[in-house]
């Protein structure tokens, strides 16, 4: 592109050129009538992604340049699949009517789409958050080194939802995927970032990395541009006392906003301040192993704690129900606030019911507001905005005899918009469509020109036929006719034999056989209004809804507050229902240190198995939080398990009700866990350097408040190495952290640690063998156990019957013959030696080590006491040597 000589280039496309330049990482979209054309590169990827026709201009020139394009009208169905491939779009409009343009028409780029700048549903494709993130580094830009802190922020500009946050460097990561942002802004500094920080956030993240000037990322301009926007004086309101690296990122997002959206940002009306100590702290190993948002394997909501317990009925309720698993509650207070709203819905079936019928008709109202604040909105939008609105006081109602301080703080926030909802009713046509220029949008009655203006589009002929009607009365000509044609336009039509009694207004117009036509200057005047009429009704209806989206952006952020309660409102009806339908009990969370589950179920296999999960009690309590050491047999449940007390941990410390019988939940500050087996390859991680990494973290930072899950650590090295590293990691917890635990194992040797400390208790899961099965009974005991069935499992697992009985030979042999002394197992005999011709030993008890072959060899009863003496001189000479 920079190589064109725009000099041989026509008008247009010198615009074209101009313009892509201006945006080079984007894929500009170029209006041109009624198509958005691309070229060049632009075009050729258009083509693959979208699988539209890729032509050329200049076919006969020796510099043919590629061409694509796509139906303006269509473009709402293409745009997502280029954001979806991770493009950034730049929308090139004709800002000038080509009918009046003298030369090139006027364009000018009025939107930079990217992956972190959507407001329209067909573009965001669901009700999940779509954050545009942004990171400061302290002293960044500055020289200074060695600083552990940064600043984040992030906003949906769907919704207008602001956020700001300082945290230390070793939790950057973990925010951004408990964030998930869509799109990154960070600084094209090299110098100022980690190593290959931009990649890792690709990688590990999933955004789309977008690189600005370093001297963006500024605190005092970030201040200045926050209090500019938010119409504040100072930021201490929002619970920022000075400027920092979270003021520099989030002016950072601002400035990225004003140079994309090209609108005014009067729908961002705060910024939120996150305290990390505020909530229950959750990593991304513990998001990913969890699964609380998506599978691991599908990476998809269904199947996951999110999937399994929303049933939410408004798309605000969605978002906020991710908040709050992501973002779990550290506060005793807000905890009991929250159950105690969740307890009286519970208990009223009518009330929670009722609710959720009302909550279904309500639409998105936050990003509705956004999209009307930011001119953006359709008829379509107004409508279901109104409709929303009418719900409140309905819920106000419904809501009026509850008692729990929660719901009646939310009943008092559901607002009034009687006299908004009035306007938008009397304005709007119910009839509307998404388009504002294809007219029929104002409501009849609302303005009388605009009804004039479709009485002449409709009501044509009943004018003429009443303007003939006159005519004859005011002339006595009884056979006097109003016409139209397409050629000459409306006329009075008055036969040879009455022409000579035209009255003198008639002007001639056209002579026929035996006619004579005339136009009059009410009927011209009526022509003139009656073939403009159609255009300008649109243009004025258009100007009118202008105007009334104007109006009802004046209640941006009254409307914001009022999504706020309703997505609240139906975050904990679906919290009641589910317990109310789901059998589950309301958690005692308290301040002490005890977890005590009785007949805990897991929230997502509960569901899926439809009532056959077997329930198992959870006791980790006492002065030092308990470490179980959970050991059975593969596939019996121990992963189940452990996973399930981290959920319903996580669940009590949002307010929710639980899957069990009862529960005591003592305050959890973080939920630590390091399940499965991964690797990280591309930056040379083995699957049990991964599992070291996590496992380490773990150990450097779980407090005695903390909850830890592990399963099979050390399992991804040498017996011996896992097996002491395993022990000596489960006796520092016990002993140092003294943190609640689970540790599930194969190592039955770490059981012996409940003999050394009081904390360390032992549980296995149950099992029934008979003959040559083994049935799992799903059931966790107190108690250890010494087998782990892991030739069963093979053989459930389709392994061939001959490495089955192979396997059951070798284990007999090895425990058979033991060695405690030398502490390693030991083939001998048959299958240490098979008579099979070629077949390499197992294990060979012959020794190698040559001195020992040496003194295997030698006589001794035949020996001197001086040869004796001399082989006793050669075998510490030959040791000393080495």
């Amino acid at each position: 592109m920079q190589n064109i000589d725009i000099s041989k280039l026509t008008p247009a496309m010198q615009q074209y050129v101009g313009f892509k330049r201006q945006y080079p990482e984007a894929i500009l979209l170029f209006r041109m009538g009624d198509f958005y054309e691309t070229f060049y590169d632009d075009a050729r990827t258009c083509a693959q992604v979208l699988g539209i026709t890729l032509t050329c201009r200049n076919k006969n020139s020796d510099n043919p340049v590629p061409l694509a394009g796509l139906p303006y009208h269509a473009i709402d169905s293409y745009l997502p699949r280029l954001i979806k491939a991770g493009y950034k779009v730049a929308v090139c409009e004709q800002v000038e009517d080509p009918a009046i343009a003298k030369g090139v028409v006027k364009r000018d780029v009025v939107r930079l789409i990217t992956p972190g700048t959507l407001t329209e549903d067909n573009l965001l494709g669901g009700a999940a958050e779509n954050y545009l993130a942004a990171i400061c580094f302290e002293g960044q830009g500055s020289g200074k080194s060695g600083s552990n802190m940064v600043g984040i922020s992030w906003v949906d500009l769907s919704t207008g939802q602001f956020f700001a946050q300082m945290t230390e460097i070793r939790f950057l990561i973990d925010e951004l995927v408990r964030i998930s942002p869509s799109e990154c802004l960070i600084t094209q500094e090299r110098e100022d970032l980690p190593p290959d920080f931009a990649r890792q956030l690709a990688e590990v993240i999933g955004t789309v990395v977008t690189a600005r000037p370093g001297w963006s990322f500024d605190s005092r301009q970030g201040y200045e541009e926050l209090t500019g926007i938010l119409r504040a004086g100072s930021l201490e309101g929002f619970g920022f006392s000075e400027p920092d690296c979270s003021i520099a990122s989030a002016g950072v997002i601002i400035d990225y906003l004003k140079e994309t959206q090209k609108i005014a940002l009067d729908h961002i009306t705060s910024l939120r301040k996150i305290k990390r100590e505020s909530f229950l702290q959750l990593d991304q190993v513990t998001l990913r192993s969890l699964e609380i948002e998506r599978t691991i394997r599908e990476g998809h909501t269904a199947g996951s704690l999110l999937g399994s317990i929303d049933e939410t009925r408004s798309a605000m309720g969605t978002r906020k129900l991710r908040h709050w698993i992501c973002y779990p509650l550290n506060n005793l207070n807000e905890i009991h606030r929250r159950q105690g709203a969740v307890a009286e819905l519970a208990g009223f079936d009518n009330v929670r019911d009722s609710l959720r019928s009302v909550l279904r008709e309500v639409t998105d109202i936050e990003r509705i507001a956004t999209r009307i604040s930011t001119g953006r909105a359709v008829p379509r939008d107004l409508l279901g905005l109104a409709q929303a609105l009418r719900q409140l006081p309905v819920l106000k109602e419904v809501l009026s005899g509850c008692s729990s301080e929660l719901l009646v703080e939310l009943s008092g926030q559901c607002d009034n918009f009687e006299t908004l909802t009035s306007l938008i009713e009397s304005a709007i046509s119910p009839e509307a469509g998404m388009s504002i220029r294809d007219g029929n949008i104002i409501n009849t009655g609302y303005d009388p020109e605009v009804d004039r203006l479709r009485g002449l589009c409709h009501d044509g002929q009943a004018w003429l036929a009443s303007y003939q009607k006159k005519l004859i009365e005011q002339t006595g000509l009884t056979n006097l006719k109003v016409g139209y044609n397409k050629v000459f336009g409306y006329y009075v039509e008055l036969s040879q034999a009455q022409a000579e009694k035209a009255p003198v207004h008639f002007v001639r117009k056209q002579t026929l056989k035996n006619a004579e036509r005339y136009i009059t200057d009410e009927l011209k005047q009526y022509e003139t209004e009656a073939l403009t009429a159609e255009q300008r009704s649109k243009e004025l209806e258009e100007r009118i809804f202008h105007e009334v989206r104007r109006e009802v952006a004046t209640y941006t952020l009254r409307l914001q507050q009022a999504a706020e309660t309703v997505a609240e409102i139906d975050v904990l009806a679906s919290f009641a229902y589910i317990a109310r339908t789901r059998n589950y009990c309301q958690p005692e969370v308290h301040a002490g240190h005890d977890l005590e589950i009785k007949e805990g179920r897991h929230p997502v296999l509960d569901v899926q198995l439809g009532g056959k999960f077997v329930p198992n009690d959870v006791a980790l309590g006492g002065r030092f939080g308990d470490v179980g050491i959970i050991t059975g047999p593969n596939m019996s449940g121990k992963s189940t398990y452990i996973r399930q007390t981290a959920l319903l941990v996580l669940l009590a410390h949002t307010g929710s009700f639980i899957p069990a019988r009862s529960a005591q939940v003592g305050l959890t500050d973080r939920i630590f866990t390091r399940v499965g087996a991964a690797d990280e390859l591309t930056r040379g991680q083995s699957t049990f350097m991964v599992e070291m990494l996590e496992t380490a973290n773990i150990i450097n930072n779980a407090t005695d408040r903390s909850l830890v899950i592990l399963d099979e650590v050390g399992r991804g090295t040498s017996t011996y190495d896992g097996l002491s590293l395993a022990w000596a990691i489960t006796e520092h917890i016990a002993g140092v952290i003294k943190c609640r635990t689970l540790f599930a194992t194969h190592y039955h040797e770490i059981t012996e640690l409940c003999e050394l400390y009081d904390n360390v208790k032992n549980y296995n899961v149950a099992v029934r063998e008979w003959k040559d099965d083994v049935v799992f009974l799903h059931k966790i005991l107190k108690g250890r156990t010494d087998k782990s069935y892991g030739i069963h499992v093979a053989r459930l697992a389709g392994m061939p019957q001959s490495i089955i009985s192979r396997s059951k030979e070798i284990l007999q042999e090895l425990e058979s013959n033991f060695s405690r002394e030398a502490h390693r197992p030991q083939l001998t005999g048959k299958l240490g030696k098979k008579d099979t011709a070629g077949q390499m030993l197992l294990f060979s008890n012959q020794p190698t080590d040559p001195l020992l072959i040496k003194l295997k060899n030698m006589d001794l009863d035949n020996l001197t006491p001086m040869q004796a003496i001399n082989l006793l001189h050669e075998i510490k000479s030959d040791l000393e040597s080495r």
